[in-house]
């Protein structure tokens, strides 16, 4: 699957900001997508951020339109899939079996399209209430979110890497959900390349030789932070 990546030379020398799981809370994405654009003023930047911009967190609909204004000011930006955007387009696509989204923090996400999911209604009628409140530019921007990028020597995905097997035969599945395995024996097993990643929320964030985990649950926490690549140097910001 990442056989496609090219020969990760750094096409620029913009400085990288990438952001960790936004999950519903837009009001911290702006403050620290402002905060970073004053830090690096007159400097090339581009955004990537790391996914899960929906669910458990006030204002998933607000996030979307802060992605889609922010592609706007910066073409160049790129926005990664989490685990929640796909459960979010599988209860979309499948209703009743997929409700466990629901639980997961759905039940915030279709509150903030003005949906209740309050009892008696069914998750098919969720789901149908759901797709008719959802702006056709946010479908649009759901079903095109790639599942990795990557820069020079660091690559940028939701959760991490199978360390089981080769960059080219990763399955999307590890790519949006794996922890434990990958925490574990990842180390080494991927040459020189450096993993950015956020799905696992810590207290700060996890600045490793070989990962980098920029997840500091802002849901919980109000801390949203962000890696800034700047060259070599990592700088970290945060809400």
């Amino acid at each position: 699957m990442l056989n496609a990546m090219g020969s990760g030379a750094r096409r620029d020398d913009a400085v990288l900001a990438a952001i960790g799981d936004v999950h519903g809370c837009a009001d911290l994405l702006r403050r620290l997508i402002e905060r970073v654009e004053e830090r690096f003023a007159g400097r090339r930047l581009r955004f990537v951020l790391l996914g899960d911009y929906v669910d458990r967190g006030p204002d998933s609909r607000g996030v979307l339109d802060a992605l889609l204004a922010l592609r706007a000011r910066r073409p160049d930006s790129v926005f990664l899939k989490g685990n929640h955007e796909q459960a979010m387009l599988d209860f979309l696509g499948a209703g009743e079996a997929a409700a466990a989204w629901l639980h997961w923090g759905g039940e915030e996400t279709l509150a903030s399209y003005g949906v209740s999911a309050a009892p008696p209604l069914e998750p098919a009628e969720l789901q149908m209430r759901l797709a008719e409140a959802l702006p056709d530019v946010h479908f649009a921007l759901l079903m095109d979110l790639p599942l990795f990028h990557r820069e020079g020597r660091y690559l940028f995905v939701h959760a991490g890497l199978n360390p089981e097997r080769p960059l080219e035969e990763q399955e999307e599945r590890d790519l949006l959900w794996i922890r434990d395995a990958f925490y574990r024996k990842g180390k080494n097993r991927f040459g020189d390349l450096v993993v950015v990643h956020g799905h696992t929320p810590v207290p700060t964030p996890e600045d490793l030789s070989w990962r980098v985990n920029v997840d500091t649950g802002a849901v919980w926490s109000s801390r949203l932070s962000a890696l800034c690549l700047d060259g070599e140097e990592r700088i970290f910001l945060s809400t």
